[in-house]
């Protein structure tokens, strides 16, 4: 008797349910025309088309994506009380709770449910994918310093992430994901913004590096040097503990990397100010110096007490 199926039992019986009722039905039909007067065949006919009224109902609550919420709605609509988890709740139960009466409702709550496990795998995925992403890293040049590799390409997927996050939060059935949903695209965000400052910061850092901590230029810039000498410090400390922690999400919630680079990205700022001045002051003394870029003109100044080494660059200062 289906009637007395466990719940749990009933989607893997669904086909053969719905197989049966065809059958039966189709039998019910080819019945000889006076025995559909007899209240037996009237009663077992009203009992087809009321389970097959019912069973598109029975198959939808059977999906993977009905959850106890969506039981508790369907409790409330059908103004019934059953205990989902427990051992008597069988395909009875639901029979009495006259689904039919209630189609549109439970038609509803399964549609939600179904868009709700989309949301939740989609949420999933995203989370996953950045708790198992890790920075790439090379050391720089001969100090063995490690910076951070292919970050472009990590800020455009922090942003579709976003992207999906932001659209999620716009459907309507996010309500039990919106706190989980708002939470991750905190994250991400945070993340977005605290990476694009540590490239920044790199950057500087890198093209500063070769300039002042040693050469002729640090020698006219010793406040800027010695400002710069305590700021590699800094960053070759803040780089370690990346390269230690490695996952992009947790790197850029690390504390000291979020007090310090806001930090360091205005003093590497000062620093590139005064070597701005400093370079300008030399063109100004020295005008051929305007027909060269600022890489260049570095290069040629940092190298001034070493003829041998100023050769290349004599052509591209004393061009016509």
């Amino acid at each position: 008797d289906w009637k007395t199926i466990l719940w749990i039992a009933v989607a893997s019986n669904m086909e053969q349910m719905s197989d049966k009722i065809d059958t039966l039905e189709n039998r019910c039909l080819r019945m000889p025309k006076k025995l559909r007067d007899w209240k037996a065949y009237t009663e077992l006919f009203k009992q087809i088309q009321d389970f097959k009224l019912v069973l598109p109902l029975l198959q939808a609550l059977s999906h993977p994506s009905v959850e106890t919420r969506h039981w508790n709605d369907v409790m409330k609509v059908t103004n019934t009380q059953f205990d989902v988890s427990g051992s008597e709740f069988t395909l009875q139960t639901l029979i009495d709770a006259d689904l039919a009466t209630h189609a549109e409702d439970v038609e509803e709550i399964c549609e939600a449910a179904q868009k709700q496990l989309g949301i939740k795998t989609k949420m999933l995925e995203i989370k996953n994918r950045w708790a198992a992403e890790d920075f790439e890293f090379q050391m720089w040049k001969n100090r063995d310093i490690p910076v951070l590799m292919k970050v472009p390409p990590i800020l455009e997927e922090l942003e579709e992430a976003q992207m999906n996050c932001q659209t999620m939060l716009t459907a309507r059935h996010i309500a039990p994901f919106k706190e989980q949903v708002m939470a991750l695209l905190t994250s991400l965000s945070d993340t977005t913004d605290n990476l694009e400052l540590w490239l920044k910061v790199q950057l500087m850092w890198c093209a500063l590096e070769s300039v002042f901590l040693g050469g002729d230029i640090a020698k006219q810039l010793p406040r800027e040097a010695k400002k710069f000498s305590k700021l590699d410090k800094q960053f070759v400390k803040i780089m370690e503990k990346g390269q230690e922690t490695a996952n992009i999400v947790n790197c850029c919630a690390n504390e000291l990397l979020r007090n310090s680079l806001p930090v360091m990205y205005s003093e590497l700022e000062k620093c590139q100010k005064s070597l701005e001045g400093y370079l300008e002051q030399k063109r100004n003394k020295f005008p051929r110096f305007y027909f060269v870029s600022n890489p260049v003109l570095l290069q040629v100044l940092s190298q001034g007490s070493d003829p041998e080494a100023m050769q290349p660059f004599y052509e591209k200062v004393f061009d016509a």
